[in-house]
Parts: C-alpha cells; sequence; structure tokens
C-alpha cells in the first residue's frame, strides 16, 4: 500500500495511486531537497556523508559541494543566493554572487546555536530558522556538548552573532514553511509528534504558536520537513511517510515511501512532482495538485 487514505479528498490532491521513481540511491542519510526551478535541478544533503549533492534529468547525480560542513536545510534567498543550515558548524551560511560562503546566524547572546536544521524565506526577505539539538549528537552531526540550554526558533537579524528569537518552547523544533497568504508560519516540533502555527506580526515577530495539527500513525518517522501546496494543502513528514493535511488541518493521509521519510520539495516545470528524500534514497513521485515554487 502507498497510500493510506483517511478522508476521499486525498486523491483529488495527491491522485488515487503513486508511483515511486528512484533518483538517486546509496546516500548516507538524505535530507533538505530544494528545486532550481530556472535551471531544472534538485540539491539535497547527505549529512553523514558531508556531501550536498545535485541531481537533473540531464546530467543525473553529482556534486554540488562537498565538504558542505554537514549541510541539512536549504532554501533559496529572494535574491536566487543559496542558504544553507550547517550542522558541522552550527551556523547558517549564504552562498554569494561570487561564490563566496559567508555565514549569516552563528551565535546567540554570544553562545553557540545548537544545529541550524530547516529555513524558510518570507516574501519580504526575512528568513527564518529552526535550532534544534540534532547536529550536536554523532552520524548526524559532530558529537559535542551544546552552548544554550534550549532549542529555538529564530528570524536572521543584523548580524551573524545576532539573530532574533522568536520562541524557544519546543522539544526539538524542525520543518517550517508559510501559509499562502504569507501570514503564518507552520513550525513542527519532531520530539512532541505536532505542527504549530504562528501568526506573522508587524516587524517580522510572530504571535500565537497553538498547536494545529497532530501526526498520528503507524511506522517510523516524526514530523520533519514540511511544505505547502498551491491550494494550501500542508505536507509533513510523520510515522509511516507523508501526511497530508487540509488547509483546515484535516488529515487526508499518508503518502507511505519505502523508507524512513525526512523531507519533501516540489519541482519540474509544473511543480508537480514531489522530491522525498528518505535515508538513502531521493525519490519521485507525481500528485495532482501543483506545489509552490521554493
Amino acid at each position: 500500500m502507498t497510500l493510506e487514505t483517511r478522508d476521499a479528498r486525498l486523491a483529488a490532491v495527491v491522485g488515487p495511486t503513486v508511483d515511486f521513481e528512484h533518483i538517486a540511491t546509496g546516500c548516507k542519510f538524505t535530507e533538505g531537497p530544494l528545486w532550481h526551478r530556472g535551471e531544472g535541478y534538485l540539491l539535497w544533503s547527505d549529512m553523514p556523508g558531508d556531501h550536498l549533492r545535485r541531481w537533473s534529468a540531464k546530467d543525473g547525480v553529482g556534486t554540488f559541494r562537498q565538504p558542505c560542513n554537514m549541510s541539512n536545510g536549504l532554501a533559496w534567498d529572494r535574491e536566487g543566493r543559496l542558504l544553507a543550515c550547517e550542522h558541522a558548524s552550527s551556523q547558517v551560511t549564504r552562498t554569494e554572487r561570487d561564490g563566496r560562503i559567508a555565514p549569516i546566524a552563528t551565535h546567540y547572546q554570544g553562545r553557540q546555536l545548537n544545529s541550524p536544521n530547516d529555513i524558510v524565506c518570507a516574501a519580504d526577505g526575512a528568513i527564518y530558522f529552526t535550532d534544534p539539538s540534532y547536529g550536536r549528537m554523532e552520524y548526524y552531526g559532530v558529537k559535542r556538548d551544546a552552548e544554550l540550554d534550549f532549542r529555538g526558533l529564530y528570524r536572521v537579524g543584523p548580524d551573524a552573532r545576532s539573530p532574533t528569537l522568536l520562541a524557544k518552547d519546543f522539544g526539538q523544533p524542525n520543518g517550517l514553511c508559510f501559509s499562502l497568504d504569507g501570514r503564518r508560519l507552520f513550525v513542527n516540533d519532531t520530539e512532541r509528534q505536532h505542527i504549530r502555527v504562528f501568526d506573522l506580526a508587524a516587524g517580522g515577530g510572530l504571535t500565537g504558536g497553538s498547536v494545529w495539527a497532530e501526526t498520528r500513525g503507524e511506522g517510523p518517522g516524526a514530523p520533519d520537513g514540511m511544505k505547502i501546496d498551491s491550494a494550501g494543502n500542508l505536507y509533513c513528514c510523520g510515522p509511516g511517510g507523508i501526511h497530508v493535511f487540509d488547509p483546515a488541518a484535516t488529515c487526508l493521509g499518508v503518502i507511505r515511501v519505502p523508507e524512513h521519510t525526512a523531507n519533501m520539495a516540489f519541482g519540474d516545470a509544473d511543480l508537480r512532482s514531489l522530491y522525498i528524500t528518505a535515508s538513502s534514497s531521493v525519490y519521485r513521485i507525481r500528485v495532482v495538485v501543483p506545489g509552490r515554487p521554493a
């Protein structure tokens, strides 16, 4: 079974069935998929391999950057520059036009960040990221003690040592995405198995933060990567694969992925392909409702 249907509307969002196409395999742990719509290629992180990989239909799988400081979540800023969350260095970086890699978030109040994990860019250019502790664990990062006693949600500040702390009442904050109108920010918590929603306030701050939905079901997995499609349906990793919620937080069903799933990204020219990073592999499936440009 590749689809677990909990609401008949799932077929109109994902399709009546899905077929998994192997894009890549043989990785150590795949994460952070990011589609470049203009040039038609996919990036993803292989954290334990310290390898930022690239795939296109024309060229197949290749290397974008190695080493990559065990990068995890990736995003484009509003100028098309690559943003990367780095586990090994505990920082967020931006790749400039000349290829220089510049840190844009490294510390909070003089203490090193835990390990930035996932990242999004708002319509006004503001950059938001989560900072759990996974990159300070063996295999997924570099084992070392944390300097902060909490795991927070931040907005990039005026310099790398001064990000703005927006919330710190998480177990392990992880995936995040904006609502269609950009007025709300969804952030999930891997440890607590739920998704929270915040309202954007004047100046880029946040209010609210109530629980919006929980990921319930059978199989390995927990809230991790998260994306929203062009109709406002929210895709979130969870037990068994990818949980699909409608805009009112009803779970329509679960895409049951062959491997433990960490993240996903919409891609291809029509944004109807869903690229899925799952343990050793990257898969592609086709869905009915298109995604949104990264």
